[in-house]
């Protein structure tokens, strides 16, 4: 598995990923974050997803998007329903449909083996694949939220 140091916040990777799953290449998402020009994403804003600050942002926040873009990112924090929206848009799944949501956990995800490697790669420390079975086509996954340690 490959390591990836590059990080973005969970609202930055989901943008990222609607952006891709709406059609834009990597080409024309980078050429955007490169020129700093957000109203390129405007065609494919919608109520839920806003381009307005992306690139700000991410500049703000010290977010290597351009890297991110090119050589893979690792979310910095995932909660359940981010989690959620990001496996959505990163591979045009719905939940409650391709898999189940609960209280800290992520059920019957069934992915390719290609897409279950980038969930390694892409998932939050605060997350875990607690099990990854063989399934037709690919893996079948379960993802947890990880337990804090709690000092006594």
């Amino acid at each position: 598995m490959t390591h990836i140091s590059i990080k973005l916040s969970q609202s930055t990777a989901i943008l990222l990923e609607h952006a891709r799953r709406a059609g834009m290449s990597d080409q024309a998402i980078l050429a955007a974050v490169e020129a700093k020009d957000s109203a390129v994403f405007q065609q494919i804003e919608d109520e839920r997803f806003n381009y307005e600050h992306f690139i700000s942002y991410a500049e703000e926040h010290g977010e290597r998007l351009a890297e991110a873009i090119k050589e893979g990112y690792r979310l910095t924090f995932n909660t359940r329903n981010g989690l959620k929206s990001w496996l959505e848009q990163a591979f045009g799944l719905q939940g409650g449909q391709d898999f189940e949501v609960g209280e800290g956990i992520i059920e019957k995800l069934h992915l390719t083996e290609q897409q279950a490697e980038l969930v390694h790669q892409r998932l939050a420390v605060n997350w875990t694949v607690a099990e990854a079975k063989e399934a037709p086509g690919g893996k079948e996954l379960t993802l947890k939220l990880r337990a804090p340690k709690v000092r006594i």
